[in-house]
């Protein structure tokens, strides 16, 4: 999957968060045009001592979603170069997911994102800004609040969801994916509706908290980087 992505990544964060509200607009709100057959699951681990990291390892799982089968692993490995701010995580792990995207040899149908979507302070996390570069239906499904204010309690059953509303418009969903487990935070990243994307994850989070393909992208990442300890580049 070769995508030609050129790309200004500004470290200064009054020009990132200018170029997020920026490319906010490019995100696009559409029910999907395809029957999903495939997944692509991102996440990224990080190497070296907790207050000493040196490097990030991207890695992208792509499964067949009817039978579950994982068909293709691919990673990406680079030196960090911007801190860790919160609402700022694109800028930091973005560039070495896209490496990795670029080395898968299909394309899936769609990706979920370790990370939030258009539940962000300036409606635009990782989720979206992976999304609009790639252009491919994406959703962000993130293990912790970062924007958004549920509309209703959540019940305590596997399959309730309630909407999360920040600024004055729906931006995301609370989803209880087992019952009386804590929930995971799903958002429209680029193409896809709120409710196919809670629907999907659902679908996919099946025995687990998070969804499967997600869980494997975090076991492949976390193994790589166990593994790598700053030697040769993970590929």
């Amino acid at each position: 999957m070769h995508i030609p992505v050129k790309h200004f990544w500004p470290t200064d964060l009054k020009k990132a968060s200018a170029l997020q509200k920026s490319l906010a607009g490019r995100v696009r709100i559409s029910r999907l045009t395809q029957r999903l057959e495939t997944v692509g699951a991102v996440d990224v681990a990080y190497i070296g001592p907790v207050r000493r990291q040196t490097h990030l390892v991207a890695g992208v799982v792509i499964c067949d979603i009817e039978s579950g089968q994982t068909l293709e692993r691919r990673s990406a490995r680079s030196r960090i170069t911007v801190p860790y701010v919160p609402g700022f995580l694109s800028f930091r792990e973005a560039p070495v997911v896209l490496k990795a995207i670029n080395r898968l040899s299909q394309t899936p149908d769609v990706f979920i994102v370790d990370g939030h979507g258009l539940a962000h302070p300036r409606l635009f996390g990782v989720a979206c800004h992976l999304g609009v570069l790639i252009d491919r239906p994406t959703i962000g499904c993130a293990k912790s609040l970062l924007a958004g204010t549920p509309r209703r309690p959540l019940a305590t059953q596997r399959g309730h969801w309630v909407e999360l509303e920040y600024a004055g418009r729906v931006v995301g969903a609370i989803v209880r994916t087992r019952s009386n487990v804590k929930p995971v935070y799903v958002s429209i990243g680029h193409r896809i509706t709120l409710d196919e994307a809670v629907e999907l994850v659902l679908r996919l989070a099946d025995r687990y908290r998070l969804p499967e393909p997600v869980r494997r992208a975090h076991n492949y990442v976390t193994e790589l980087a166990r593994k790598d300890k700053s030697g040769p580049a993970a590929g």
